[in-house]
């Protein structure tokens, strides 16, 4: 069973990565650095500076950066135990599909999906009556996750569970914000 769902997780890489072309590798280049995001990060800090100001977006950031780090130890862990070569890396395929970019760290499961999903899950629940179109917060994760696909860095497997990760912990830490909300009255 899990050989037919790798073997279907292959295949749906080698066609996802296949729609790629030279002409948009370079966007892709970009869309998948942490650094190129920035002016993104600045915009929802402004929103949330402007809807809940200094303290208590002090208080969420610091969420925020215990989220991002305990993900990515999770991630880490993960990668490490299963140790499931990159599609970059993996000799069976590395010759048809297009490899645009290199890593010599494992693949599964996507830092970069359980980061962001974590993080957009996070935000979304706390503000999604504050603001009317947050759920579009969303797309960031979907966009930055994909890049990995196209540049051959990483299985849809590995996106999907990067996901699942993300929202799990997204959700957790929210109850967790939610209960220090109520614990420090901010």
């Amino acid at each position: 069973m899990l050989e037919k769902i790798l073997a279907l997780d292959t295949q749906l890489l080698i066609y996802l990565n296949g729609l790629g072309s030279e002409t948009y590798d370079g966007l892709w280049l970009i869309i998948t650095k942490q650094v190129n995001w920035i002016p993104f990060f600045l915009l929802l800090f402004y929103l949330i500076y402007k809807k809940l100001g200094i303290k208590q977006t002090g208080f969420l950031l610091l969420f925020v950066v215990f989220l991002v780090l305990t993900t990515d130890q999770i991630t880490n862990f993960f990668k490490y135990t299963f140790q499931r070569p990159r599609p970059c890396n993996n000799l069976e395929i590395n010759t048809i599909i297009r490899v645009v970019q290199v890593r010599k760290s494992f693949s599964f499961f996507s830092g970069h999906a359980a980061n962001t999903m974590a993080v957009a899950t996070f935000l979304y629940f706390i503000f999604k009556k504050e603001f009317k179109y947050f759920g579009l917060l969303f797309l960031w994760p979907l966009i930055f996750a994909y890049s990995r696909i196209y540049l051959g860095l990483h299985y849809p497997l590995d996106i999907l569970s990067g996901y699942l990760c993300g929202l799990i912990t997204g959700y957790l830490m929210y109850k967790v914000y939610q209960w220090g909300i109520k614990r420090m009255e901010i």
